[in-house]
């Protein structure tokens, strides 16, 4: 078998995509550290850092005692001091605890410094529902963060992308918090070897299509996949857009989906209202794109309700792909 061959067949989890990632900024910058509870010897609470621990040392790899709020501040003054920090959160929902070293400090101290210093910060959000682990451990949070100037919010889909913008997060001189859907971590796809970066702020292209646009965003682009590969059966070819990148957000890739299929459906786990799919909705009611639309604009996001511990209304409160399916063929066949 040809190298190129076996490159071809490499296949990573989504967690190990992560671990990879990791270690090769550790390896390449002696300046890189990793910081987060349980995540040394145990591995972290998703066993994503693994045993990263054992090959650098407690110096690189740091358990933080069990303050979220006492742990960020301490990754935004190491950040400060020119450290290139990675903080992994328990889960996403106890960023609560750290908000006023993320949205405060970390956020605002290059523009209140007048850019005399910056905040080389990654943040690390095992975020979503799906795993049994009710309202106070399975929301999707990326808004809040997105709302803030100064943050750069990212959620890959792949474990290609996993690896790829964590790499490219660890390049840039601000903040950026990586949402990671728990789901996820153990979803396996083709990651090169080595080093690359993925562009923070672009958009992929999943499935190109004619009839409907698709935006989504985390786990909801796997599910609108399948919806599409359903659709397609139907005679309705959908465009499926994976965000990636909630702030900032790719405009001209949307925009231009949008103006070449007529109808648009935003597709998000976190609550719909004030949501990542009303600011897409603004986004293209604001701009020429906006003449180009058919239909009214199709929001499918969480429900008005903390996530319930009861498997079927877990899955009921946040989008799934019959859900996909009834909005796609109603916007197709002009009933909304």
């Amino acid at each position: 078998m040809s190298a190129d061959s076996r490159e071809e067949l490499r296949e990573l989890s989504y967690a190990e995509a992560i671990r990879e990632a990791m270690d090769i900024a550790l390896g390449r910058d002696e300046r890189v550290i990793l910081m987060g509870e349980d995540i040394g010897v145990y591995g972290g609470a998703f066993q994503v850092t693994g045993n990263l621990v054992e090959k650098y040392g407690t110096d690189r790899v740091m358990d933080t005692p069990i303050s979220e709020l006492g742990g960020a501040g301490v990754a935004v003054g190491a950040a400060l001091t020119g450290l290139r920090p990675i903080f992994e959160f328990q889960f996403s929902d106890f960023a609560a605890l750290a908000m006023e070293q993320i949205v405060n400090q970390a956020a605002k101290i290059r523009y209140m410094l007048g850019g005399a210093v910056s905040v080389p910060l990654v943040m690390r959000f095992p975020a979503g529902s799906g795993t049994g682990a009710a309202a106070q451990h399975s929301q999707s949070l990326e808004a809040w963060f997105g709302h803030v100037p100064g943050l750069k919010v990212i959620q890959p889909s792949t474990p290609e992308d996993a690896k790829g913008m964590l790499l490219a997060a660890l390049e840039d001189p601000d903040p950026v918090m990586i949402f990671e859907h728990k789901i996820l971590y153990k979803m396996k796809g083709h990651v090169p070897e080595g080093y690359y970066t993925t562009p923070i702020g672009k958009a992929a292209i999943r499935r190109p299509g004619t009839d409907v646009s698709i935006v989504a965003t985390s786990l909801m682009v796997h599910k609108a996949l399948a919806a599409a590969e359903t659709l397609a059966g139907e005679g309705i070819d959908v465009e499926v857009i994976d965000l990636r990148t909630v702030r900032p957000m790719d405009r001209e890739t949307i925009l231009a989906s949008v103006r070449k299929t007529g109808k648009l459906i935003c597709v998000y786990e976190g609550v719909k209202t004030l949501g990542v799919g009303a600011e897409i909705s603004a986004m293209v009611a604001e701009s020429d794109a906006f003449d180009f639309l058919e239909a009214p604009i199709l929001r499918l996001g969480g429900a008005e309700s903390p996530i319930p511990y009861n498997p079927e209304l877990e899955k009921a409160v946040v989008p799934q792909v019959p859900d996909i399916l009834e909005a796609a063929r109603n916007i197709a066949k002009g009933r909304v």
